[in-house]
């Protein structure tokens, strides 16, 4: 750039200089391929930015489809591999691996936002400020230009006029000199010396003020409209270079911000693998596959020398040395083999199925799996109550409302719900008796082991309990048959008696606020006034009627569209508590 203090040189010549080097056409084009190459570097910066952007976008999304890859798929066997802590941490690792990704789709945006979608304004911005600098050259350079030819063409006038007067005032005096000549025709020619020499002192005239004239506009040009051009442009440029280092900043700071969450996340990644504990998994490993049989005895010494009948011993097939019994499960030949390495059936390993009460299982593991099927069969029976509670009380409304609907039209339902009730009842006590059949001949547990095998004492409903209760044992571990059929009748017993006790006032889930008069006319139902605020003892359960209370005397159905409810959320799981423990 040309400063103030050094005066704008072209050619090597400082103006003022002859004109044919004073033009600054040269440094125009050079100043206009400079601030050119500027917006270029500019726009190659916001190149390299958006790529980087478009890199952090697709590592991001590539982290985030490697984290989704490893996560464990829903209702699938690598959930329960989850249990583990080493396999917890790996799920920690991924979940922070979809956090790291995401600070990087933070990089992205914010450096889009803030670089380059900026950056971009900004160059449409300079480029219109360059067009309009480089305008005001050009013209000021053609405005300088006019005027240098208006003075050209007042001097070639001046010089013309001036060689017309010197040959009029030749001619003058030529004709003068002649004697021959008249005296008209010389005082013609003195009279056209006289008008050339007038129009040679007004083109002087004209000239001179035309030199002025351009000279102070050559003044103005080089010395106010050239250098004010010059200024802006160097500004112009100033600015371009105060932002892109901006820019730059703004660039790394970028990356700063999301350093300490990165940071956070690999620091949880690494509190995770601390949190390993492999004492914790090589028990879950153990709980897992434990088979509950004793270890086998010694082996008798069988003695050749004496002239006896080879036999094996029996040691190795019972449970306890000394027994003479066997296990009923594992009873039969298995000559020279001990049972704990009996192979499974192939066919039943192929088809992927096996027996119903699970005797291909070990001892533990046939216990578990019937104490798991009797929590289902349980709270699918539990389902299928619910259901018919609610047919029943369906029917209770329609026999006492008969334009709400048909009370024969559930009896149908109502039935296969009994069915299907029996038989669930029926699957439970068979999977309960194969389960005391286990349990009687496992070992006794430790309470450490009970503690950390406690899924059966936690899982296990009040039914199951009374059941486990009542089970005894003879002195063999096996169960009589009157100790079965007396388990057998008290389940129903116990479940069918609970329908019929009397109920308790059921406490209020909630209060609701009447929206229109009901007259309750039918049996079971409350009168209500439109605006009454009264409590709500039992919520809708699908028939469209809600149970309320006025007082401790006063209550009943009213239609749920009649009124507005606001069930207590405590009070409201409270209830289903008491509900569930009743039943």
């Amino acid at each position: 750039m040309v400063s103030q203090s050094h005066r704008y040189v072209f050619h090597g010549a400082i103006s003022p200089a002859p004109l044919c080097c004073m033009k600054p056409k040269d440094q125009f084009d050079n100043l206009e391929k400079h601030t050119q190459w500027g917006i270029d570097v500019l726009e190659k910066y916001i190149k390299f930015v958006k790529e980087r952007t478009e890199i952090e976008l697709s590592y991001a999304k590539q982290l985030r489809n490697l984290s989704k890859k490893y996560q464990p798929k829903k209702n699938s066997k690598e959930e329960e591999e989850y249990r583990y802590t080493s396999t917890r941490a790996f799920l920690a690792t991924l979940n922070e691996m979809n956090d790291y990704a995401g600070q990087h789709e933070v990089i992205s945006e914010n450096m889009t936002s803030l670089i380059t979608g900026e950056l971009t304004r900004y160059v449409q911005e300079l480029k219109q400020e360059r067009k309009s600098h480089f305008h005001d050259g050009r013209k000021a350079q053609q405005h300088l230009e006019t005027c240098w030819k208006q003075l050209e063409a007042s001097k070639r006038r001046f010089e013309r006029d001036c060689k017309e007067a010197d040959r009029a005032q030749q001619y003058f005096e030529k004709m003068d000199a002649d004697i021959n000549v008249t005296k008209a025709d010389v005082e013609k020619a003195r009279q056209q010396a006289q008008l050339r020499h007038q129009m040679a002192e007004d083109s002087k005239a004209e000239y001179s003020s035309t030199l002025q004239k351009f000279n102070s506009e050559q003044h103005d040009h080089y010395y106010t409209h050239i250098p004010n051009i010059f200024q802006k442009i160097q500004d112009m440029e100033e600015r371009r270079i105060v932002r892109i280092g901006e820019s730059m900043k703004t660039f790394a700071e970028v990356d700063r911000q999301v350093i300490p969450i990165i940071g956070k996340c690999l620091d949880e990644i690494t509190k995770a693998a601390e949190s390993i504990d492999h004492k914790n998994d090589s028990q879950l490993v153990i709980e897992a596959f434990k088979s509950g049989f004793e270890p086998p005895g010694d082996i008798e010494f069988e003695d050749f020398t004496q002239p006896m009948k080879r036999t094996i011993s029996e040691s190795s097939l019972s449970n306890s040395r000394g027994d003479g019994k066997s296990e009923p499960k594992f009873g039969g030949k298995s000559k020279g083999k001990l049972w704990p390495f009996i192979k499974k059936n192939k066919l039943s390993l192929k088809l992927g199925a096996g027996p119903e009460d699970f005797s291909n299982l070990p001892p533990e593991q046939r216990r578990k799996k019937l104490q798991q099927k009797v929590d289902e069969l349980n709270k699918d029976i539990q389902k299928e109550m619910d259901q018919r509670d609610a047919l029943t009380k369906m029917k209770d409304v329609y026999i006492k409302n008969p334009q709400m609907g048909d009370a024969a039209s559930v009896d149908h339902r109502l039935a296969e719900l009994g069915q299907n009730i029996e038989k669930l009842r029926l699957e439970v006590q068979k999977f309960e008796g194969w389960l005391a059949e286990v349990e009687g001949r496992l070992p006794a547990r430790t309470e450490q082991a009970r503690r950390q095998s406690g899924l059966y004492e936690a899982q296990n409903t009040s039914t199951v309990n009374s059941c486990a209760q009542d089970r005894e044992s003879s002195p063999d571990g096996s169960y009589t048959e009157e100790q079965s059929q007396e388990t057998e009748m008290k389940v129903p017993a116990t479940d069918f008696d609970d329908e019929f006790d009397d109920e308790e006032p059921l406490p209020t889930i909630g209060t609701c606020k009447a929206l229109y008069t009901f007259e309750g006319q039918n049996e079971g139902t409350i009168s209500v006034a439109e605006g009454e605020m009264l409590y709500v003892i039992e919520e809708d359960k699908g028939d469209g009627w809600t149970r309320i209370r006025r007082n401790e005397d006063e209550e009943g159905y009213v239609p749920t569209s009649y009124v507005e409810v606001y069930l207590d959320k405590n009070a409201k799981d409270e209830y289903k508590s008491l509900q569930k423990i009743s039943e």
